[in-house]
């Protein structure tokens, strides 16, 4: 039977959403810094665990990388597929990557995998398998939808908060709590530390904002001028580890070290 994320990824297009001007936004800060972690060796071998369409992994493959693609939905990866890269794309699960070897890569992307996740023990288990085929040394960039997004935009903005509260799907504190059949999971700061608590071979390097408010300013990204948009994308970058700002922006990226 087709589970509730495959259902999900038929109908949405992933690769629309980075192309659009708040998505752009977390698309060229994600790339910032996984460059950042590169360098300039050409040799440095990639995996990318819920690579979606492949927006990343191809575009790193077309810089002339060695990567590799693991995705969940077929539909997805039919898309990925499509498009005529080099990049080596298989089906499956961020819950157990045994087709790959122990420290086979050094740099992992992980940006899919944990909106998806509800249980914490998944969570660590999927930071686990990322860790265990990363080289010691490697980097893994793990990406986040955050706790505080979600209540504003879907509870307040959208005017569904009393509804989300009288369900039990926000509690007295704000914490959105999803069943095992919603679709996210969503996070706070201590949520993430506590994941890589039981992670003990990674450390962070830093942790960053995607997308800071883009994505509260869609309405607005989409009328601006391009020489607006260009200085509000500098502003991103400018501020995008700033620690008063992670917890509120829709997605943050946590960079950690396989030790």
């Amino acid at each position: 039977m087709m589970t509730n994320i495959e259902k999900y990824y038929n109908k949405f297009n992933e690769d629309k959403r980075l192309l659009r001007r708040h998505g752009n936004v977390e698309f060229v800060t994600s790339m910032k810094y996984i460059h950042e972690y590169l360098g300039e060796d050409k040799n440095k071998k990639i995996i990318d665990i819920g690579a979606g369409t492949g927006r990343y992994s191809v575009a790193l493959a077309n810089e002339g990388y060695d990567v590799t693609a693991v995705e969940l939905v077929k539909y997805n990866l039919g898309i990925l597929k499509q498009k005529n890269s080099l990049v080596k794309a298989y089906q499956g699960n961020a819950l157990k990557l045994s087709r790959f070897n122990d420290e086979s890569f050094d740099i992992t992307i992980l940006f899919g995998p944990m909106y998806h996740l509800i249980k914490f023990e998944d969570k660590v288990k999927a930071l686990k398998e990322a860790a265990r085929v990363t080289k010691k040394g490697g980097v893994i960039l793990v990406a986040y939808v955050m706790n505080e997004f979600s209540v504003i935009t879907y509870g307040f903005k959208e005017n569904n908060i009393i509804e989300l509260i009288e369900s039990g799907k926000i509690d007295e504190n704000y914490r959105v709590k999803p069943g095992e059949d919603d679709l996210y999971d969503y996070v706070r700061l201590e949520d993430i530390n506590r994941i890589n608590d039981e992670v003990t071979e990674v450390e962070r390097l830093k942790i960053i904002s995607a997308d800071g408010p883009a994505d509260y300013l869609r309405p607005v990204l989409n009328k601006m001028d391009d020489k607006t948009y260009e200085q509000f994308i500098r502003y991103h970058l400018a501020t995008c580890e700033r620690t008063e700002l992670l917890g509120a922006s829709a997605h943050t990226v946590d960079i950690l070290l396989k030790k």
